[in-house]
């Protein structure tokens, strides 16, 4: 049974090798520090944190998140290691909370490695308080104990840091959020759940200020194995088809004892759908359950396809997540062994030493053998998975070379979601999952022109870097121009010394630009200047609920800006309206699409960090700088390519085009 625990509360941990789940209704930052038998922190190698997040034994989350898994392995502690203190923490300058008392109660819960929880804390009566020690794990006489703290602190993290006893709590503080500011700016936002109305919940499965009646589906880090030979102290991720915690572990990652396949995706649950989504038919005896498209819950089959993308998505992390900790822990495990066999000096030399070496290369070897083993299953049956649901994509979560295109009629209802690209892990390069965006757009996106970290960038010659990018931008605007009813998408383009007339050509010569990309300083301070006050035109009406008293020839859809080659061509003025459009825009319908070198860029100093904060990097080439939201992988992001030699991009503008004038836009 679990004890739920109230402030200075303890409880007796059954065991040393646990889970702290923590689950908030706001993005929070978890750490945790190690203390002594007085509870002192010795230095920063004891404290866990975004921008270091292993210890001996313990490991925490690298991004803010809402619910975190982080995990402990008591026994592996750095020796004099007395105290684990879990700390929480509001994220700054992200433009979130800023005190606990205005977000539901936090809620804390100690696990075992299978999911059933031994003790529960739910932190009640936060107010000005902008980080908390929310609980404690402590040794007294070889037993270790858990005890809810819930101690809060006005002063933030800073002040938490300093009442822990550490030297220059400032300075880490900001460090911490450094961390936390750039993990969140290369983030791929997870997709948020629908209610029937179609309202935004949290995806959780309890509220924040209740006892969840689940372990939560955490977005990071992954669940746990629950076999102890293929795990590490770091944390691991549950399979792809486990069909539940008490399945999870290697037996259960694709196969039960040689049954059938499950792709009933259990932690793939958002809102009930009317009706139930399609299922996989019979398995013949002897052979496996084949995947079905459009598996996961939801309204529509789009919708359906939409969570199941994003289930294949979350499910990829967290099986590689499982192998890489499994690897990791495979090689710790042998360092350890080695350690322990030679530091007896008789087996430093001779057969004994010998014999040591191999037996824990041996145990090192069967380790990782047994981890891929499990990863490969689970990348099997996602590849089967992907290869029925990639052709039974609409036009909006399809590629170019997808003959959906061929065929497609511009809708008269915005879809969920766009594709914007393809992401892939070095554990399988073919494995390609589709990365959506939802509509309307809650971020701009910036293509990257410059010289990256990727080699494809770097072997490419700049102009040619250039040209890419542009395209890709344009690529971009002719799939929104080709999901939103005709004239509700318009898409305007400032292009102040006219070098990107070739990569621009379709859209001119489709005429579905809202009007001549913008030259010069006149044209620049002319859009920018027009969408400004469409912003603050329909931000005003917002606000005094005066839809109707809006000026008759204001174009209140939805608006896409494409700026080539920034800053080139902006004066201070057209800066500061740049960035108060991408502030400001996306709430009402404005969005940003930059082209731009960021190191060109960087004459302007810091003044420009918030703007690229705000938008999605992406790049013209592979590049592996995109995180996912659970487990924080540097994934390889893929451009969409149209297929050399089609007209398909030509054909969906005429497209548009089309439409537009049958219906007298």
């Amino acid at each position: 049974m679990t004890a739920e625990l109230v402030r200075g509360q303890n409880h007796t941990l059954p065991q040393t090798r646990l889970e702290i789940r923590v689950s908030a209704g706001t993005p929070v930052v978890a750490g945790a520090t190690l203390g002594d038998e007085r509870g002192t922190v010795r230095g920063i190698e004891w404290i866990a944190h975004p921008g270091s997040p292993q210890l001996p034994g313990l490991e925490v989350s690298q991004q803010a998140a809402a619910d975190h898994r982080l995990a402990v392995d008591l026994e592996a502690l750095p020796p004099g290691a007395h105290r684990v203190t879990v700390l929480l923490a509001l994220p700054v300058g992200v433009g979130g909370p800023v005190r606990f008392g205005a977000v539901p109660a936090p809620f804390v819960a100690v696990t075992g490695l299978d999911g059933t929880e031994i003790a529960s804390f739910t932190l009640t009566d936060l107010d000005a308080e902008s980080a908390v020690s929310a609980l404690e794990l402590y040794r007294r006489q070889d037993v270790w104990k858990v005890r809810a703290v819930g101690q809060g602190y006005a002063g933030g993290l800073a002040a938490m840091l300093a009442d822990q006893g550490v030297t220059e709590p400032a300075a880490l503080a900001g460090t911490i959020q450094e961390a936390v500011t750039r993990g969140l700016a290369r983030s791929v936002a997870p997709p948020p759940p629908r209610t029937p109305e179609g309202d935004r919940v949290r995806h959780a499965t309890g509220s924040a200020d209740h006892r969840p009646t689940a372990p939560p589906p955490a977005p990071e880090p992954p669940e746990p194995l629950t076999d102890p030979a293929t795990t590490g102290p770091a944390h691991t991720a549950q399979p792809h088809t486990a069909p539940g915690p008490a399945a999870a572990g290697p037996a259960a990652a694709g196969t039960s004892a040689g049954g059938p396949i499950n792709y009933a995706h259990p932690r793939r649950q958002h809102a009930a759908p009317p009706s139930p989504p399609p299922t996989a038919p019979p398995a013949q005896p002897g052979q496996p359950a084949q995947p079905v498209a459009g598996d996961a819950t939801g309204w529509s089959m789009d919708e359906r396809l939409y969570n199941q993308i994003w289930g294949m998505f979350e499910d990829l992390a967290r099986a590689v997540a499982a192998h890489r900790s499994a690897v990791d822990f495979a090689e710790s495990r042998m360092d350890q062994e080695l350690d322990r066999a030679l530091s007896d000096p008789r087996n430093r030399i001779g057969g004994a030493g010998d014999r040591a070496r191999e037996a824990a290369r041996s145990k090192r070897d069967e380790l990782a053998s047994r981890a891929r083993e499990a990863l490969d299953r689970d990348l099997a049956q996602l590849a089967a998975e992907a290869a029925v649901v990639e052709p039974a994509l609409p036009a909006a979560y399809a590629g170019w070379g997808n003959p959906v295109w061929h065929a497609h009629r511009i809708p008269m209802e915005i879809p969920m979601a766009l594709r914007i690209g393809d992401l892939h892990l070095p554990e399988r390069t073919d494995l390609r999952i589709p990365l959506l965006v939802r509509l309307p757009l809650e971020r701009g996106m910036w293509v990257d022109s410059g010289r990256t970290a990727s080699e494809a960038a770097a072997l490419m010659d700049t102009d040619r870097l250039r040209r890419l990018a542009m395209e890709t931008a344009v690529a971009h605007a002719a799939r929104l121009l080709a999901v939103y009813p005709p004239g509700e998408f318009a898409v305007h383009v400032i292009d102040p010394a006219g070098s990107a007339a070739g990569p621009l050509a379709p859209l001119v010569e489709a005429g579905v630009l809202a009007g001549p990309p913008a030259a010069g300083p006149g044209g620049v301070a002319s859009v920018l200047a027009h969408l400004t006050r469409r912003v603050d035109l329909v931000q005003m009406a917002v606000r005094a609920r005066a839809a109707d008293s809006l000026p008759p020839d204001l174009d209140t859809g939805e608006q896409l800006l494409v700026v080539n080659d920034f800053p080139h061509g902006f004066d201070d003025r057209a800066v500061t309206q740049l960035r108060y459009l991408a502030d400001e825009g996306p709430a009402v319908g404005v969005h940003l699409l930059m082209v731009a070198d960021r190191e060109e860029a960087s004459a302007y100093g810091p003044v420009l960090d918030p703007l690229w904060r705000s938008l999605l990097r992406i790049t013209p080439v592979a590049d592996s700088h995109l995180a996912d939201p659970w487990v924080g992988h540097a994934w390889t992001y893929e451009p969409l390519t149209v297929p050399p030699g089609s007209r398909v991009l030509e054909q969906v503008l005429a497209a548009v085009a089309e439409a537009r004038r049958a219906a007298g836009r």
